[in-house]
């Protein structure tokens, strides 16, 4: 079979993909349904040339990755320049379990110190590390409440677990604390942007703290946090790899969650402000995000820079196992430069993470970064 036939019909040879590198209760996650597998994307591979042809090289694949990333970047406005030893300060440190406890003051703008959770285990390292990204860092560090008081919500609370299991977890808040007007320092881009760019700011932080191995850092995120880590792995090539928690995986304006259209993700213009809600007549398409629509983008351009990287989509509501045609792109570039499990995703009926599915995201970083 050519590459390009091979191409073609990979809908339905990916259930053939070979899982022996992986575990055998992880490679399940690595091969769509038969029902989804059969289904084909509509949105253009990232793999066709101009003349429509599918590209057959990596060198024309390392092309076309560098003018995707270049498109993005000149819809979703420039990042400022990224920090090349970000400060910290520790304001206190607790003893909790196996790990230590550090509440930090970190840069992750020029001149812009955020609260965070830093939590390191005991020993001497180097440990694998994440970023944990969600609307404060409370959640993420397992603790019982949020700095204005409010109760955590359960099964989000992804950094705690992985330092139980030998991570460094780097836990991040929203910039300013207000998650609907997030502070920007100055950032001439999107909200979402920006957010990647901080994400990317705390990969270097992470890679200047002695007890981490800088060659295995991922980021993971649930919700808000997943489209958060979403844009940060896709946008950011140090990311080892990355767990995005039902942050819906491609745009699709007939649900109220994947909303990217509102300003405090995609759709910030500064001659307008959206209502808040879905898309329509009285509540248009603004910012970036009405640019990107009408060029015809969707996610799956971003889900291609991941490759050959691997990631998993711990999907809810919004990530249904109807979205694998969309993850088909990805693991096409994959096959390209030679690589086979490195898109996986799994599927619970809700939007909050479950047992199960939490259970499954711990054992894909402990696969793919390892643990002490």
């Amino acid at each position: 079979m050519t590459l390009l036939r091979f191409l073609l019909a990979l809908p339905a040879l990916v259930l053939a993909v070979s899982a022996a590198p992986l575990p055998a209760d992880l490679a399940p996650y690595f091969r769509p349904p038969a029902t989804a597998a059969a289904v084909p994307d509509p949105r253009r591979s990232p793999l066709v040339r101009p003349d429509g042809q599918l590209m057959t090289t990596t060198e024309e694949w390392t092309r076309e990755r560098a003018a995707i990333r270049a498109r993005w970047f000149a819809l979703l406005g420039p990042w400022p320049e990224l920090l090349a030893a970000p400060k910290f300060e520790i304001i206190r440190t607790e003893s909790r379990e196996n790990f230590a406890q550090h509440f930090i003051r970190l840069e992750l703008a020029p001149g812009y110190l955020q609260p965070a959770i830093l939590l390191v285990p005991s020993g001497p390292g180097p440990f694998p590390a994440v970023v944990v990204p969600f609307y404060e860092p409370h959640t993420s560090a397992g603790l019982a409440t949020t700095p204005a008081g409010k109760a955590t919500l359960p099964l989000r609370d992804f950094g705690y677990q992985l330092a139980r299991r030998g991570f460094v977890a780097l836990c991040l808040g929203t910039p300013g604390g207000d998650a609907y007007h997030p502070e920007q320092a100055g950032a001439l881009c999107q909200p979402l942007a920006f957010l990647a760019y901080l994400a990317a700011n705390a990969h270097t932080a992470l890679t200047r703290w002695p007890h981490v191995d800088a060659a295995r850092i991922g980021i993971v995120g649930h919700s808000y946090g997943g489209k958060w880590a979403l844009f940060a792995s896709c946008l950011y090539d140090k990311f080892a790899c990355a767990v995005w928690s039902d942050p819906g995986i491609v745009f699709d304006e007939t649900r109220p969650s994947i909303n990217y259209q509102e300003p405090w993700y995609l759709g910030l213009d500064p001659t307008t402000t959206r209502p808040r809600g879905l898309v329509s007549a009285t509540a248009p398409r603004t910012g970036a995000y009405a640019k990107l629509i009408a060029q015809g983008h969707d996610l799956h351009e971003l889900h291609a820079l991941m490759a050959p990287r691997p990631f998993l989509v711990s999907g809810g509501a919004e990530d249904t196992a109807a979205r694998w045609p969309a993850l088909t792109h990805a693991i096409s570039v994959n096959q390209l430069l030679g690589y086979d499990d490195r898109v996986a995703m799994t599927n619970r009926p809700q939007h909050d993470p479950t047992a199960e599915s939490n259970a499954v995201l711990y054992r894909f970083l402990e696969h793919f970064l390892g643990s002490k």
